[in-house]
């Protein structure tokens, strides 16, 4: 099968989106299937990936997002040719995608990967609420108006998708992770490379720093707990907007000396780092579905976060993590530190953080979508037999 992923920013930039697509394009190549990855970026970046085809776009600061019209001739001439054209950013790569694929008959799949309105709400914040919901519940709309098949990997995004009037026909499919790295980490970091003891607790959080990831939410919840949990200790990994303001928060409190800000790391190094906590935090509520929460568990680190779609989706309360009920300081400090002072609960959360990872390894999740693909391909064939 001839594969094209479309998607509006991709390596060199790091998220979980272009983690997920990297994931998928490596497991359907391993397969024995040509997969083209079609994005904007600079053009003379040396690739160290196969059939990765750019076109010129221009950044959009530094969030690694490019701004283009249209395509170059070499990406049309080659996305005429893929069986099945799947989409990960909906506004600019599906408009383009649905041009030059959906107008030959090419089935157009889309996932939808982001909380689009909680984005809104972080980074347009200055343009009424009204109006910037309105606008992407219409873009969405017509996006996959004509999809041939749009994913929501869990069951809070099938939901979210309906309630905004977006669509009802989603299929969930959840996302999947390469679980060996995080099980096995090549190279562990000690604890003493980071400053701390042995008899800590550390809690690690991993991602973008940014508004939308309540990263000084994250911080004022870590500096109450300490009250009860001294020995709490925390490990961010992952650079943005934000950073700042957390550091500000810890500092205030007095306790910045107990966590340790390690900046952005490469991908292939994160599971070294977590390979030195004991739990994975996060404050954030805009998740779909996180591969950084389901990486921690591969690592054997159950979670706190806060119930929301995405996040309640992949942690289960009591079984592999321990999640609040509202994002707000108090309840969060109060499962960092009962997590913290209970170290037959945390052995026990971690031992379902494992399990609960496996049901997303790679081979399970990737697989069903080609599944999901043969199916496309099966019905286009019937179709054509018919007329």
């Amino acid at each position: 099968m001839r594969i094209g992923m479309f998607c509006d920013m991709y390596m060199p930039h790091v998220s979980g989106v272009t983690n997920h697509i990297a994931l998928y394009k490596r497991r359907f190549e391993e397969l024995g299937h040509e997969v083209y990855l079609f994005t904007f970026g600079d053009l003379d970046y040396s690739e160290t990936e196969h059939n990765v085809v750019r076109s010129p776009g221009m950044p959009w600061g530094d969030t690694g997002w490019r701004f283009a019209l249209d395509h170059s001739a070499e990406v049309k001439r080659l996305a005429v040719r893929v069986d099945v054209a799947h989409v990960h950013h909906p506004f600019q790569s599906g408009r383009i995608a649905r041009r030059i694929c959906g107008k030959r008959g090419i089935p157009v799949v889309y996932t939808n990967h982001t909380r689009y309105d909680l984005y809104s709400d972080a980074y347009a914040w200055y343009v009424p609420k009204s109006a910037r919901h309105a606008y992407l519940r219409a873009a969405l709309k017509d996006a996959y108006a004509k999809a041939a098949m749009i994913v929501a990997p869990s069951a809070g995004i099938v939901e979210w998708l309906r309630t905004f009037g977006i669509t009802d026909r989603a299929t969930l499919l959840p996302n999947g992770i390469d679980t060996r790295p995080f099980a096995e980490p090549a190279s562990p970091v000690s604890r003493q490379e980071l400053g701390f003891a042995e008899e800590d607790v550390v809690f690690c959080y991993v991602g973008r720093l940014g508004p939308e990831k309540n990263t000084p939410l994250l911080a004022e919840s870590f500096a109450q707990a300490l009250f009860a949990a001294p020995n709490a200790r925390l490990l961010v990994v992952g650079e943005g907007p934000a950073r700042k303001e957390a550091e500000r928060v810890l500092a205030s409190a007095g306790v910045g000396d107990r966590a340790r800000f390690v900046g952005a790391q490469p991908y292939a190094r994160v599971p070294d780092y977590e390979a030195a906590a004991d739990v994975f935090v996060t404050a954030s509520v805009s998740e779909v579905h996180p591969l950084v929460v389901m990486e921690g568990m591969a690592a054997g680190l159950p979670v706190v976060g806060v119930h929301s779609p995405g996040i309640s989706d992949t942690v289960t309360n009591g079984e592999d993590g321990l999640l609040a009920g509202a994002p707000v300081p108090e309840a969060i400090a109060e499962r960092i530190a009962r997590i913290a002072t209970d170290d037959r609960l945390r052995l026990r959360l971690a031992e379902g953080a494992r399990v609960t990872a496996q049901r997303y390894d790679l081979p399970h999740t990737a697989d069903k979508l080609l599944e999901h693909y043969e199916q496309l391909l099966s019905m286009d064939a019937r179709r054509s037999v018919r007329t």
